[in-house]
């Protein structure tokens, strides 16, 4: 059974790090602070919110690693896929105003930055995983079926709250939000079918994990907005 504790604290606990992690790369934005300040921030902040708060809730034991393993796969040829066939990228659903263009954030020195990188990266394998699945599969997806969200079985399935979810993971990619779509429709059917949030972060990790080796190795920054 999932550790119980009060409301307010289970809800800090499920959504302090996204919103932690949100913010702080708005701010960054907003102020222009350089991502080599702001990702060691990020990546400290977080990590203490995830040890210190959130801990609890967190396993990293799947109950279905090679299944995982293997849908972790699968969402990342579907994330790069359309580009290497198709590269519509600039098509203007892709490329608008609400959307933004799949440009890299990254200034050609930070991509020739080795120890940037490697944070870049830790973050995006590691703490990336965690802190979305708490957020939108063990928190949202159950919240938005009974606001006493803790009542809820992970991976109960309505079909609200399991498309809405999909939708809102979708708008976070940006000009990736169709394939953003496609990975948040499959976490999600992982997550009702699996009914395990180790295994979600497991499959995220394997993704982001591909993702990451795909841009360094490649050259392909457009990944990473």
């Amino acid at each position: 059974m999932p550790t119980q504790l009060p409301g307010r604290q289970a809800t800090i606990a499920y959504t302090s790090p996204f919103l932690a992690f949100v913010v702080l790369l708005g701010m960054g934005r907003a102020f222009g602070w350089p991502l080599q300040f702001v990702y060691p921030v990020q990546f400290l902040i977080v990590t203490a919110l995830l040890l210190r708060v959130s801990r609890p809730f967190v396993s990293l034991r799947p109950s279905r690693p090679w299944a995982s393993i293997a849908i972790g796969i699968l969402v990342f040829v579907v994330w790069v896929a359309p580009d290497m066939l198709f590269g519509y990228r600039h098509y203007w659903l892709f490329d608008n105003f609400l959307t933004g263009s799949a440009v890299s954030s990254l200034a050609p020195d930070l991509q020739r930055n080795w120890p940037f990188l490697v944070l870049r990266t830790l973050t995006s394998m590691a703490l990336v995983p965690i802190l979305e699945e708490l957020f939108w599969r063990g928190w949202l997806m159950r919240w938005l079926i009974d606001t006493d969200f803790q009542k809820v079985p992970p991976g109960t399935y309505t079909p609200q709250a399991f498309w809405l979810v999909a939708v809102l993971f979708a708008s976070e990619h940006g000009p990736y939000w169709e394939v953003g779509l496609v990975a948040g429709i499959v976490y999600n059917w992982w997550m009702v079918r699996s009914r395990s949030l180790a295994d979600c972060i497991v499959a995220h990790a394997v993704t982001n994990g591909l993702l990451a080796v795909y841009v360094v190795s490649g050259g392909h920054w457009q990944y990473w907005l």
